[in-house]
């Protein structure tokens, strides 16, 4: 497996990457973390063509998750920062018109970090994840985060989406990934507490939420990556940690089934996927060596694939379009959106 790269833009703090598909085309996303940051999507022949979502009035962008069943429409993160309390941190709602992008706040969620949007039954769900209820400042982690949910109505113009807690006490709420449960979305958060699989509701049910794993886990990614018909669960320990692991189900049990032999300070980035035909998780480290690289399992073992060193992905995705896959990163420590295209 190989990968050539694209250098997109130069993005200073470049955090937040994601894609949608409009008909034909696909956008690449990517945005600032820091205050004041306009966010960009780039799309055609090698992701030339640059359009500007939002202006520079916005920023601290997080996440951007494209509807499931709205042609054009997504939700974002704007104007999340650890350094600042109260928090202003706020879902907006996106969509591209006929004169560009149009982005319209919906409600404000203090620390609201990750979040999601699940078609179920017929509805859309916002779940979201805060990382912290209040801090005193950016080094205090003395309360900790929630888990809400609420219906998305299909008039964003003139109705509200009204949330309600169905988590609490989870402190550095950092770690999100879309799963599947008993052929059903779900959602796998990563805190201090470990990880929680939440399952929306389903005829008489409500939401639920079960502990899967124990542990101090910042981030998650899911891939069946030895294709024995059980998805295995990569990790990144503690918060902001220096361990990548992979869990795999034993006995009714996740234990470690492989640890990332390299030094690493600040990992970040994960995403379970395919790419050039095997399963495999995407990773990111934003210190030391600020690589990039793509774990596969072949011939019985894990294999470590570099994508790329001295980028320090803070965010990754992947997009798989007209036969061709691609890596996108939000190289943080680089100040840098690229594009990485996967070759055989």
């Amino acid at each position: 497996m190989r990968f050539e790269k694209i250098h997109l833009d130069d993005i200073v703090r470049c955090y937040c990457t994601s894609h949608m598909n409009i008909d034909d085309d696909v956008y690449a996303f990517f945005a600032s973390e820091n205050p004041e940051s306009e966010c960009y999507s780039y799309t055609g022949e090698g992701f030339s063509k640059k359009e500007t979502v939002w202006e520079g009035g916005r920023g601290g962008c997080m996440s951007i998750i494209p509807f499931p069943t709205r042609k054009g429409e997504f939700l974002a993160v704007n104007e999340f920062y650890l350094k600042i309390s109260p928090s202003a941190s706020k879902l907006v709602w996106g969509r591209k018109t006929e004169d560009g992008w149009q982005v319209k706040d919906v409600f404000n969620l203090p620390y609201l970090h990750r979040f999601d949007i699940y078609h179920v039954d017929g509805k859309d769900y916002v779940i979201c994840a805060t990382i912290a209820r209040d801090k005193r400042d950016k080094g205090d982690w003395s309360r900790p985060g929630q888990i809400y949910v609420g219906e998305v109505p299909a008039d964003l113009e003139n109705e509200n989406v009204v949330l309600r807690q169905i988590g609490d006490g989870y402190f550095r709420n950092h770690g999100y990934s879309r799963g599947e449960y008993e052929g059903r979305v779900c959602g796998y958060f990563g805190s201090d507490a470990g990880i929680m699989r939440v399952t929306p509701p389903h005829g008489e049910e409500d939401w639920k939420v079960t502990k899967i794993l124990d542990g101090m886990i910042s981030e998650i990614a899911l891939a069946d990556i030895d294709g024995d018909g059980q998805e295995e669960i990569m990790t990144i320990e503690p918060f902001h940690g220096n361990r990548i692991n992979v869990y795999k189900l034993k006995a009714g049990k996740y234990t470690v089934d492989y640890t990332y032999p390299n030094e690493i300070d600040f990992a970040h980035a994960l995403v379970g996927t395919t790419l050039a035909g095997k399963p495999c998780f995407v990773a990111g480290i934003r210190r030391i060596d600020c690589e990039c690289f793509v774990l596969t399992f072949e011939n019985g073992e894990y294999t470590v694939h570099t994508v790329d060193q001295g980028g320090g992905p803070a965010n990754l995705d992947v997009i798989h379009h007209n036969g061709k896959e691609y890596i996108l990163a939000a190289n943080h420590t680089r100040n840098e959106a690229a594009v990485y295209e996967v070759k055989e």
